[in-house]
């Protein structure tokens, strides 16, 4: 049986199983549950408000097909399969873990709620599901939808993952995010005053933004301090918007160096309790344009970790 690991000798930063310099995951789901924690993603056949023209056509100039869930299960299967099948992947490298159910692709809070019900509840009634992590946008929030998640947030361990990306409205006007900060403040005070946990997702490496704008990005969230947060690279894939707009040149991709320094600048800003669920990520390498450097993730974990350690910095040795 696993036990809760304690904080690492030679590392200066509190909340670390190793050499991480700020608040992981995996350090929080091992020291709130004991033991190892996977997510299972779900494609559970949603759509979005800004695809289907309620805000907006064809989603975020960036949005692949799959609505953001590339590497989530195939909707032509129900959800309960779909779990099943990623968990005993999974297994294969992580036999005695327990899971967190994901409900990645598209808006997953954007339907009437007895098929939220519907989709949701045959999941987390499975043997060793100890919560649900629901991935949505801020303005896809009807009231009775999030009476019903402030249920679920006392029944198991929920986390709401909302898609901010940017604080600034220009660029979420570039994008085609179809919603504006004020908006997304709305949608996230509505779930934390109920008690919900919010993950906020945001994006380095946008079009025409600059170093300074993705740093006060991040400073807007250690102001509000959510739950977690998930650092995301821009990924530029085929058959987007976005790429047609790389191909034209009307912006340019980060180089790895720029975006490991931004995102140590970036943790060096957020409060050390806020949990980084991520810090890159990788696109389906078929469908990947750029930055190709990405596909190497452990290679770009890595060299953040070097960063913090050269700086002899952490997560919120900023925050004021």
């Amino acid at each position: 049986m696993n036990t809760k690991i304690t904080q690492s000798q030679t590392n200066p930063f509190e909340f670390s199983l190793d050499n991480k310099r700020y608040h992981t995951w995996n350090y929080h789901l091992n020291q709130k549950f004991g033991g190892k924690v996977f997510k299972v993603s779900i494609n559970a056949g949603f759509t979005c408000p800004n695809i289907d023209g309620t805000k907006g056509l064809g989603g975020c100039t960036y949005c692949s097909g799959q609505g953001s869930g590339d590497f989530a299960g195939d909707s032509c299967k129900d959800v309960v399969t779909q779990f099943n099948h990623i968990k005993q992947t999974m297994h294969q490298k992580w036999p005695d873990a327990r899971y967190i159910a994901y409900f990645q692709a598209f808006t997953n809070t954007y339907a009437p709620l007895e098929v939220i019900k519907q989709r949701f509840e045959p999941v987390l009634a499975q043997e060793n599901v100890i919560g649900l992590s629901v991935a949505t946008r801020a303005d896809a929030l009807a009231d009775d939808v999030l009476d019903y998640l402030q249920q679920l947030s006392q029944r198991t361990y929920l986390v709401v993952e909302l898609g901010l990306q940017t604080v600034h409205d220009q660029t979420a006007m570039l994008i085609n995010r179809g919603h504006t900060y004020s908006e997304f403040l709305d949608g996230y005070h509505k779930l934390t005053q109920r008690g919900i946990n919010v993950c906020v997702h945001i994006i380095n490496g946008l079009p025409n933004e600059t170093k300074e704008m993705m740093i006060e990005t991040v400073k807007e969230l250690a102001r509000l301090k959510p739950h977690s947060v998930k650092i995301h690279l821009l990924h530029v894939l085929k058959g987007t918007v976005m790429a047609k707009q790389l191909e034209s040149h009307e912006f340019s991709l980060l180089t790895q160096q720029e975006y490991v320094n931004i995102v140590c600048d970036q943790l060096e800003f957020l409060p050390k309790e806020v949990i980084i669920q991520r810090v890159t990520g990788d696109g389906a390498k078929d469908q990947l344009i750029g930055p190709l450097w990405s596909l190497k993730k452990f290679v770009v974990m890595n060299e953040i970790d070097k960063e913090l350690l050269r700086r002899n910095s952490f997560q919120g040795y900023k925050f004021n």
